[in-house]
């Protein structure tokens, strides 16, 4: 009995053993605008288990349908929910922050299985860059707008020059873009300098995909 107990025990602990990953949340735009007296105030919910644990943004208060948070989450969830549903995934809840009530704007998703991809976090090799752009739905069903979120291949980002697979000149670029994004921070700490980088590297991609 006691063997057996001691695999269930094994089991169990297996099952609930949990996942943290980080997600940025850059901005959206061209939002559905639920707000028609006055500017809208979008914020951003984020989850992989609803039920079970979800983070949230700060309130944008100047942006409207176009609102900016570049702002890192953290989500948790079950570690082993990826590996049983393919179709699982980080899903984008957008709100419109009301006094009396607060408004569903539009959600967007992206599937678990599509951006973690394994490797070593410390590994500059399996943390490349991910920016990615995806539709956000409206309730109806209807498309309506787009956001813009960072969700690193390992769950976690890595701060390191050799991450970025950009040419001498891009590095550049970027380097010129994240010196005046900081500045404009007013320097700031850890998470504020992953911010300009992002915010830099995204527009380089931007650039790199309407060139071609």
């Amino acid at each position: 009995m006691s063997i057996m107990s001691d695999r269930w025990t094994t089991f169990q602990r297996g099952e609930d053993e949990l996942r943290e990953i980080e997600v940025l949340i850059i901005s959206a735009q061209d939002l559905k605008n639920v707000k028609h007296l006055t500017k809208m105030r979008a914020y951003a919910v984020v989850y992989v288990e609803k039920d079970f644990h979800m983070a949230k943004t700060q309130v944008d208060e100047h942006g409207g349908t176009n609102p900016t948070w570049n702002q890192l989450v953290k989500v948790k969830f079950h570690a082993k929910l990826a590996e049983k549903d393919v179709l699982a995934a980080v899903n984008v809840d957008i709100y419109e922050h009301g006094h009396v009530r607060e408004k569903p704007v539009g959600s967007a998703r992206v599937l678990l299985c599509d951006v973690l991809k394994g490797g070593d976090a410390s590994d500059p090799v399996d943390n490349p860059i991910q920016c990615l752009t995806v539709q956000v739905w409206r309730s109806s069903g209807r498309p309506q707008g787009l956001l813009n979120l960072w969700v690193p291949p390992t769950g976690r980002f890595l701060m390191r020059r050799e991450s970025l697979s950009f040419s001498v000149k891009e590095v550049a670029d970027e380097e010129m873009v994240e010196r005046e994004v900081a500045t404009s921070l007013g320097g700031g700490g850890e998470e504020e300098r992953l911010v300009a980088v992002t915010m830099g590297c995204c527009s380089l991609m931007h650039v790199r995909r309407v060139s071609k």
